[in-house]
């Protein structure tokens, strides 16, 4: 466990854990830069005030911090708390913080705490997200102890959530929607005999956000400038009112030969995007 100082969030020091002796390279304005656009001195102030807290208790302190307020629909569609099983529990990827968070925070609450994302590794920079987190490294190339870690995941006595995009969502043909959802959850929902619960959440980021999705694409760079400024789009969207809708279950018997995985994917996520519709948002 990181032990949570004033400090706790340094780029540099981030730059080093991630670049190795290359970090040395990057030139000083571009640190300086970086350390604004993730917000970094207040991301500290937020984490010295909420050290102690961890999973969901630590999840609401950062609601309660960026002032949002959460409504739920469909919380008779959750599995009861009694219930033995063990869920994977998937859905759209707007925002990149805020959702995951409050998503979280409900399931959290909910289940005492017995759940992990699946997540980007960079969160494990977090104190009171980091033991609530199967990490994931999506800059650079995979290790090879991640299918481990994720077999190990669905294997376990925790629930499961993720956002199966692995990216948070991008403009598309004027709408904002998830990039082609990946198969893992069907596939191992199905061999741990998984229900799948959807799950939608509403919301966006700025037109900003998108340009800068959009000119990484066409200059097909291979690093993500876009998710730089997913923290300074979550300290953006302070203050607003999110929903998040649960849909009911699938049983993992669902998911048989007669569709590809892929094709199985496709599927619930057009299922979580009709979600909204059904509860009239």
């Amino acid at each position: 466990m990181i032990e949570v100082t004033e400090h706790t969030l340094d780029v540099e020091r981030l730059l080093c854990s991630k670049l190795g002796a290359k970090a040395s390279r990057v030139p000083k304005f571009i640190v300086r830069w970086l350390t604004k656009l993730i917000h970094q001195d207040e991301l500290n102030d937020f984490l010295w005030q909420s050290k102690g807290l961890v999973g969901s208790a630590w999840l609401k302190a950062c609601i309660a911090y960026l002032g949002n307020k959460i409504e739920v629909r469909g919380l008779d569609n959750l599995p009861s708390p009694d219930d033995p099983k063990r869920y994977t529990f998937v859905g759209n990827h707007p925002l990149g913080g805020i959702d995951g968070v409050a998503i979280g925070s409900v399931i959290g609450e909910r289940y005492n705490d017995n759940f992990k994302y699946i997540v980007n590794d960079l969160l494990m920079n977090l104190p009171g997200l980091a033991p609530l987190c199967i990490p994931v490294n999506t800059a650079g190339k995979k290790g090879r102890g991640l299918p481990a870690l994720i077999e190990a995941g669905f294997n376990s006595d925790s629930h499961i959530v993720m956002f199966p995009a692995g990216l948070c969502s991008r403009k598309i043909d004027g709408e904002i929607h998830d990039l082609p959802w990946q198969k893992t959850f069907i596939v191992k929902s199905v061999k741990t005999q998984r229900d799948v619960v959807p799950m939608h959440f509403s919301g966006r980021n700025s037109e900003r956000f998108y340009r800068i999705a959009d000119i990484c694409k066409l200059l097909h760079l291979k690093v993500n400038i876009a998710m730089l400024y997913l923290v300074d789009e979550m300290f953006l969207n302070r203050g607003k009112t999110f929903t998040v809708t649960f849909g009911k279950p699938i049983p993992w018997q669902t998911f048989d030969k007669t569709r590809t995985p892929k094709e199985w994917a496709k599927y619930v996520e057009d299922l979580v995007y009709e979600l909204p519709k059904e509860t009239g948002i």
